[in-house]
Formats: C-alpha cells, structure tokens, sequence
C-alpha cells in the first residue's frame, strides 16, 4: 500500500468503512481505532457529526487529504504523528518529529507520584528532566494545582513543543523550559525529580517496531551499550537536587529495574518502591536520598 491509495467511497461514512478495510489489509493493531481517528482528522469533523448527523458526500479536498492520511498510516506512520495529537494521562498533547510519542506504560510514573504524595495541595516543586512533550510535567502540574515545575531537554524542538502544550492546558505560568545536558548547570533543590530517559539498547533499535525506529527520535530512544548510559549520567546528580524529604522517579525498560537501582544506590539514592505498567513490568522505580526520613 502506497502514497497512491484511492478511495472509492462517495460519502464520509462509506469512507470510514473503507477506510477500516485497508487499515485490516495493512496488518495494523487497532485498525478500526485508526480508521476512525484519521477519518476525524482529515475531514476535521467530531465522531457525532459523523454519525449522528446526515450523512454527506466527500468534498475533492476531503477525498485528497484522507488518502494521504490513510497511505501515511499504512505505511506505518503513528496516528498521533498524523493527526499532531496524542492524550496522556489526562491532557490532549501536541507531538512533534523532535518529541517521543509519549506512551501509557509512562502513565505508570504519574500514578507512581499520587500514590506517594496523595495530598494534591502540596505546593511541590518539580524537575523534569528530558522533559520532550512535557507529558510527565505537565500530568502532574494538573493534579498538583499549586506545583510548579521546570522541564529540560536537549532538543530545541522538544523545548518548543513542551512550551506549546503548557500554553494549550492553561500551565505556562507554572511550567517553565530550558535546553541543558540532563542536570548540569542546574541550581536549587527539587520537590520531585522526574524522567523517562532513553533505555533502548542500542543493539536493539533495529528490531524496534516501524512505528518507533523510524518516527520517535533517536536521541529519546537510545539508551547506549547496555541501555544504561542515561542513568548514569543523571543519577550522581540527583541527591543534589533533592530536597530533604524529596522524591526521584524515573522510567526504566523491561528486566532493568535492578541494575537503575544499583546505579541509584552507587550515588546515594535509596530505594522507596517499585510499580509495575498494565503488562506486568517494573516500569517506575522510587527512590529518596539514602538516610533521608
């Protein structure tokens, strides 16, 4: 299936169940969640005007943009790279070619974080580093309503990006954003110290799905030899930046929980707790600064 697919149907919802065949015919996952996203975005109507309302022909230019959004996707292009979207936690997120496309199983840090610190009152103040979307920062931002937080990234995109999200959920005045290498240069002490770094071994990006090798950036993806090489570089960083009582959470991938936390101990970070994602893996580890209450 190529940039060449044509559609035959005549009117918008003969459109999205043709469109449901070849997104079937292309080996998808979810191919009626796709069809149905894509259909939404290229005409730019809701699900309700679609099915609760009369039912319409397709415009030339509803035609052209749809089968472009539907060869994009059978050629295994993100839905959320297509449509420039994608919901995390509770906030609707714009993505960008310089940003990971911000998952479910990173969910598992936000819930790792309201459960430790159940008081949404807590005026925290919260580091994200590697902050790409502002997904995790700004997640917590919207549950901690007098939290504020700064998110840094390497990327200038990833900064934009992050600024554009905290600018559409009402959070720029509590979110701020600065380009750095991880923690260096930074000053002052931290509530929460969040990340989901870079933990693909390298000798596995090739075997990654189309879907992540060829849209995610690499620089949020590679995690070096051992997939490792980011936690290292953050974790001799953090006891510095925690507050007495203050929390560090970071993601980490599948069967590396146990070495992040050596990694953490090395540097004088304690282990609190561990959560699991809905697949059953250690996804986000909890740590305190070693002989803090």
């Amino acid at each position: 299936m190529t940039a060449g697919l044509k559609l035959a149907a005549a009117t918008r919802r003969s459109a999205l169940k043709e469109a449901v065949v070849l997104m079937k015919a292309a080996g998808l996952d979810t191919p009626v969640l796709d069809a149905r996203l894509i259909v939404q975005h290229a005409l730019g109507i809701s699900w309700d005007t679609l099915y609760l309302k009369e039912d319409q022909a397709l415009t030339n230019d509803e035609r052209t943009r749809l089968e472009g959004e539907l060869a994009r996707r059978a050629a295994y292009e993100p839905v959320s790279r297509i449509v420039g979207r994608r919901h995390f936690w509770t906030l609707d997120l714009a993505v960008s070619p310089d940003t990971l496309d911000p998952r479910g199983d990173t969910e598992t840090l936000i819930e790792a974080v309201v459960t430790a610190i159940p008081d949404r009152g807590r005026a925290l103040r919260v580091l994200d580093l590697g902050t790409g979307t502002g997904a995790i920062l700004l997640a917590l931002l919207a549950e901690y309503p007098t939290a504020t937080g700064l998110g840094v990234d390497l990327s200038d995109g990833a900064i934009a990006t992050a600024r554009i999200n905290a600018d559409g959920h009402g959070l720029s005045g509590r979110a701020s954003f600065a380009r750095g290498n991880w923690a260096e240069g930074l000053s002052g002490v931290f509530d929460l110290i969040v990340s989901n770094p870079p933990y693909i071994v390298q000798s596995d990006l090739v075997g990654l799905s189309p879907e992540v090798r060829e849209h995610d950036p690499m620089l949020a993806l590679d995690g070096g030899g051992d997939g490792l090489d980011a936690y290292r570089a953050l974790m001799p960083a953090i006891p510095a930046l925690l507050t007495e009582d203050g929390m560090l959470v970071v993601e980490v991938g599948a069967g590396q929980a146990d070495d992040v936390c050596r990694l953490a101990a090395y540097s004088g970070l304690e282990q609190i707790a561990r959560r699991a994602d809905l697949g059953g893996i250690e996804r986000a580890l909890s740590f305190k600064r070693a002989g803090a209450l």
